[in-house]
Parts: structure tokens; C-alpha cells; sequence
């Protein structure tokens, strides 16, 4: 029973991403330039500890 929740969610979820992107690309795509920012700055982090 609980599949079918999942699946309704995820299409629910891919949904408003797709309108996200074709309505506002430029926020869209600074959006993913922040989420894989993060990653960098995590490695930057951890630099730091072990210098």
C-alpha cells in the first residue's frame, strides 16, 4: 500500500522540479551551482581539519 504513496510522492516531486525548471531557469540552475557549492566547501572543511 505504501508503494503507491511513494510513487505519487516522486512524481509529484519530479514534477515540480521539471515546472521549476522550465518556468525560472536562472534560479533552477543556481540552485544546483549552491547544492554542489556545498560539496566544496565540505571538502574545504575537511582540509582544514587534517592541515
Amino acid at each position: 500500500m505504501m508503494s503507491w504513496v511513494k510513487k505519487i510522492v516522486l512524481v509529484l516531486v519530479v514534477a515540480f522540479a521539471l515546472f521549476y525548471l522550465f518556468t525560472r531557469p536562472e534560479d533552477a540552475a543556481s540552485a544546483v551551482r549552491s547544492f554542489f557549492g556545498a560539496f566544496g566547501s565540505i571538502a574545504t572543511f575537511f582540509e582544514q581539519l587534517s592541515a
